[in-house]
């Protein structure tokens, strides 16, 4: 996760260094732009897979809500001062680009706060015990991750802290042998096996589509404010970015006090439902532009759609996380199963942005947003009708939850990571 947050940041830094005026070198930044995607693809993963190493998946509902409160704040913050900063040095800009640096900073010195021994590897993969001992029985009644007895153990759980595993277990599951485990130690299952499960795959493609969307709708509205408004311009498309992250504070807070209760559909579908209703909304305020003329009120009344794209991506972000995991419970294979996922958001969000543009380009933006929000409701349909609801209630979940430590500190601690990461992202 550090190598990963350190090569986006000097890729950041490169391409702030060598880009020239009028797409001179288009073809190098393209390869930069590509590689840099490829190391940022490691970090959701990363990031994800530390918090349910730590909390395990019961606890993985409260963790990955307080991380993608974190993670949001942290970009509205980042966004925020680099458009005031922008707005005041306007034209000459390129300063900006030490922000990456900043947050970079900022991600080493917390991740270097978790403790390596805190992490269960197998926890971290979504791996059951394959044996139904009776010590580790009571682990799937708890809520979330407690402190530990003055012993090293669990509350409740004979398991004191040297039989935490802290080590990779490298149980591939290819062919079903095991390299360093017991036969009746924890087994993943292979890959191919994962692959082989409907809902997954059903998922993996609504995380496309909802992506291929959703991905250009907030460049395309932040180029209706930005074009041809100087400076003020550059102001707007800031805040476009601002007020959607704030909302997603709100957002992932909601999907971790509520997903639990209500399992996750119902959460789910009102933020894929919402980039319909976002379009539409888009569609009226661009009409009204064009037959009245621009307005600082239209400019306003277009920003505030934004506050729709807070609900959408904001629910979105926490509950894919969740949805995943779980998915992948007791597979072994969260990870490979994030990594999926996240791919598909990112091959969604390159699609998108192409088709956007184009859309906008040849047939203008009133007609784009018409056609991104008749696309958004095939996702919104597919989850709707095609994935059943998978949240397992803890009382009725036999996969344990790994803690270590004091609670409120490892939620800070990872949380903070978290707001660092996305920062650094951004």
């Amino acid at each position: 996760l550090a190598a990963a947050c350190i090569a986006t940041t000097l890729l950041t830094l490169l391409t702030a260094a060598t880009a020239e005026e009028d797409g001179a070198n288009i073809g190098l930044m393209i390869v930069i732009k590509f590689i840099q995607g490829a190391v940022t693809a490691l970090i959701p993963p990363g990031l994800n897979s530390i918090s349910q190493g730590i909390v395990g998946s019961v606890g993985m509902t409260k963790q990955v809500s307080m991380n993608e409160m974190m993670n949001h704040f942290g970009t509205a913050l980042i966004v925020l001062s680099g458009s005031l900063m922008a707005y005041f040095l306007y034209p000459e800009i390129g300063s900006l680009f030490a922000v990456s640096a900043i947050a970079c900073t900022g991600v080493l010195v917390f991740l270097s706060m978790i403790k390596p021994e805190a992490i269960d590897h197998n926890a971290a993969r979504g791996l059951t015990e394959t044996s139904a001992a009776a010590d580790n029985q009571s682990l799937g009644s708890l809520s979330k991750y407690q402190l530990t007895n003055t012993d090293g153990s669990i509350p409740g759980v004979n398991k004191p802290k040297d039989q935490i595993q802290t080590k990779p277990s490298f149980n591939f599951g290819f062919g079903g042998q095991q390299t360093n485990a017991a036969v009746s130690g924890p087994k993943a299952d292979t890959p191919l096996q994962v692959l082989r499960d409907p809902t997954l795959l059903t998922f993996i493609v609504l995380c496309f589509l909802f992506h291929t969307a959703n991905g250009t709708i907030l460049p395309l509205v932040m180029q209706t404010l930005a074009i041809g408004e100087g400076r003020i311009g550059i102001l707007f498309s800031g805040l476009c970015i601002i007020v959607a992250q704030v909302i997603m504070v709100g957002s992932a807070k909601i999907c971790g006090d509520y997903s639990s209760l209500y399992g996750r559909k119902p959460l789910f579908l009102v933020g894929l439902f919402s980039v319909s209703i976002r379009c539409v909304i888009l569609v009226i305020l661009i009409t009204i532009r064009e037959s009245s003329g621009s307005s600082h009120l239209i400019q306003i009344a277009i920003l505030s759609t934004q506050l729709l794209d807070g609900i959408g991506a904001g629910f979105f972000g926490t509950m894919y996380i969740l949805v995943t995991s779980d998915i992948s419970r007791g597979t072994g294979r969260f990870s490979m199963t994030l990594g999926l996922t996240t791919a598909a958001m990112s091959i969604g969000g390159t699609v998108s942005g192409y088709l956007g543009q184009a859309l906008a380009q040849d047939l203008g933006y009133k007609q784009a947003f018409v056609i991104l929000g008749v696309m958004s409701l095939v996702p919104a349909l597919l989850y709707l009708f095609c994935i059943p609801e998978t949240y397992i209630p803890p009382e009725l979940s036999a996969m344990g939850s790994i803690q270590e430590g004091d609670e409120e500190e490892h939620d800070k601690t990872v949380g903070d990571t978290a707001a660092a990461v996305k920062s650094e992202m951004v």
